[in-house]
């Protein structure tokens, strides 16, 4: 199933709840939210007393992206602050294994994210545990970063790994994702796309969420 998930990094933080309700309307499955700590990538986004706040806003599945060197530490909170599916890095430095087991026992979807370095063989040991890996198709830590095509062998080897054991599982992308790419991404096996400035400097955010679905079903 296709999902179109905005990232609220491009989105107007002053009115960030109008935002939400905006992408609700639009026809958007889940909200991307990108968590950065100044420390594990060069920029400082938001916590999870923002992520709390927010909830009440949006109906919507919460898709937190956790940009951070020590996520194990910080599970709990964001669980409870109402994030309905949960990534983190493989490249962080808390334990993997653990972490997964963490996030899933808060009865929360678990996600893996690997940055454009990384081998996509890393995530393999952990796919039946996982309900989201997310190959990341720019460096990770700001937004309007052109898409890297490059990675979508990663994609294809993520869905092929996945169909051999069976597994049904979400593969994401995340960086650079537009009308065009994201029919490229969806060809090499991906389903959920993460789009900031496509869709919130839209003039027409209904219309470009459905463009994206059409466009990523073909």
């Amino acid at each position: 199933m296709v999902k179109i998930s905005p990232s609220i990094l491009s989105s107007d933080y002053g009115k960030l709840d109008n935002e939400l309700k905006r992408m609700e309307e639009s026809g958007a499955d889940m909200i991307h939210i990108d968590v950065m700590d100044g420390h594990f990538v060069p920029n400082i986004t938001l916590g999870a007393p923002i992520v709390k706040c927010i909830r009440k806003a949006c109906r919507l599945p919460f898709d937190v992206h956790l940009m951070i060197s020590d996520p194990y530490k910080y599970i709990p909170d964001f669980a409870k602050a109402g994030a309905d599916i949960i990534t983190f890095h493989i490249e962080s430095d808390s334990d993997t294994q653990k972490t997964v087991d963490l996030i899933r026992s808060y009865n929360i979807k678990a996600g893996i994210s690997l940055k454009p370095s990384t081998a996509v063989e890393e995530v393999f040991p952990y796919l039946d545990k996982l309900s989201m890996v997310l190959v990341m198709t720019v460096e990770p830590g700001f937004g309007g970063q052109s898409f890297m095509e490059d990675m979508m062998p990663k994609v294809s080897a993520l869905r092929a790994r996945a169909q051999k054991q069976g597994l049904d599982i979400d593969i994401e992308v995340d960086g650079g994702i537009n009308s065009d790419t994201v029919a490229v991404a969806a060809k090499a096996g991906a389903n959920v796309f993460v789009s900031g400035n496509a869709v919130f400097s839209s003039e027409n955010p209904k219309q470009t969420i459905a463009l994206f679905k059409e466009k990523a079903s073909v």
